[in-house]
């Protein structure tokens, strides 16, 4: 592909952007950035340490004596906080709706914009998130929006969770997940939307494969029209 391009993958829980990314990621030879892990580790941190979501100066304060940092093991993106690996602990429902809450907040998302932006600097990057392509990375050489209809999207979730052994009711999951759609979505900050140049993916009826297919083709294309276009 020349030189190494950022490519951003953006949609709501369960439009499966984290495997979509990964596949894509391996068969480019890229880094894959779960910017969604940066969110998750600050939530977890603050749950533990039993901060309120809602207190915006107990968060600022989290964030600002925090350390959070990414380390690139085996081209994926590590997320450490203070120096620990905590990417098994953070997969949980409770930490993804935390995660949700406190992202609509400006001083989080600040704490970690740099971080994310610093990651991509030398491309070759695979970035998955809710504001990939409108925020953290408005120039992104290919912006994609995975999205899936609801049912499909529980569906996934549910299966995701049973197969990683936890115990969870279907119910619980939809419950979950149409209130971090509304958190995402309705938050005043980098609410979750499609940038209006992103190519929107629906995933409902395809498989991985088909829809990293499909975004390979996209990017084939958009190669060939911009060279014709010099």
């Amino acid at each position: 592909m020349g030189k190494k391009k950022i490519i951003t993958v953006d949609g709501p829980a369960g439009a499966g952007k984290s495997t979509v990314s990964k596949a894509l990621a391996k068969k480019l030879g890229y880094i894959y950035l779960d910017t969604g892990a940066l969110y998750r580790a600050l939530a977890h941190k603050a749950l533990i340490n039993k901060i309120s979501l809602e207190d915006t100066s107990a968060l600022a304060k989290m964030c600002s004596s925090t350390k959070v940092s990414l380390k690139n093991i085996d081209s994926k993106m590590v997320v450490l906080v203070d120096g620990e690996d905590v990417g098994n602990k953070i997969r949980t429902e409770d930490v993804g709706l935390a995660a949700s809450k406190i992202s609509a907040f400006a001083v989080v998302r600040e704490s970690l914009l740099n971080l994310q932006r610093e990651a991509g600097l030398q491309g070759g990057i695979v970035a998955e998130g809710r504001d990939m392509g409108s925020i953290v990375f408005p120039h992104a050489d290919y912006k994609f929006y995975l999205d899936a209809n609801a049912e499909e999207r529980i569906k996934r979730r549910y299966s995701e969770l049973l197969a990683k052994g936890a115990g969870v009711e279907y119910l619980a999951i939809q419950k979950d997940m149409m209130a971090r759609d509304n958190q995402d979505s309705q938050r005043e900050i980098a609410p979750l939307t499609a940038s209006i140049d992103a190519i929107i993916i629906d995933s409902s009826d395809l498989s991985v494969e088909g829809v990293v297919e499909k975004i390979i083709q996209h990017i084939c294309a958009k190669k060939v029209g911009d060279s014709s276009n010099h």
